[in-house]
């Protein structure tokens, strides 16, 4: 437990930003799963339109510091892959 005034300031700090953080990262996880439901449904267009959505969302996550830039760069090239494989 913390004891000290700036220990105790520290902690709740902490505490808001994890669970803001948490919060972002459910976000960017439901824009996700909208994308992969489109894909099983074999909808191209809707697919598209949910990548072309997240994508500025999963960037904005890595200037957050929520996601690692390669996380980011590896989680979108698998979306576009199978986005794209609708349209073949």
């Amino acid at each position: 437990m913390a004891n000290s005034p700036s220990s105790k300031k520290r902690a709740r700090q902490s505490e808001k930003r994890r669970q803001l953080n948490a919060s972002q990262r459910s976000m960017v996880r439901t824009f996700i799963k909208k994308i992969h439901s489109a894909v099983e449904s074999g909808n191209y267009d809707n697919a598209q339109a949910a990548f072309l959505t997240a994508q500025p969302i999963i960037d904005s996550m890595v200037n957050k510091g929520i996601f690692p830039k390669n996380r980011a760069a590896r989680i979108k090239s698998t979306l576009n892959g199978k986005v794209k494989a609708l349209k073949a």
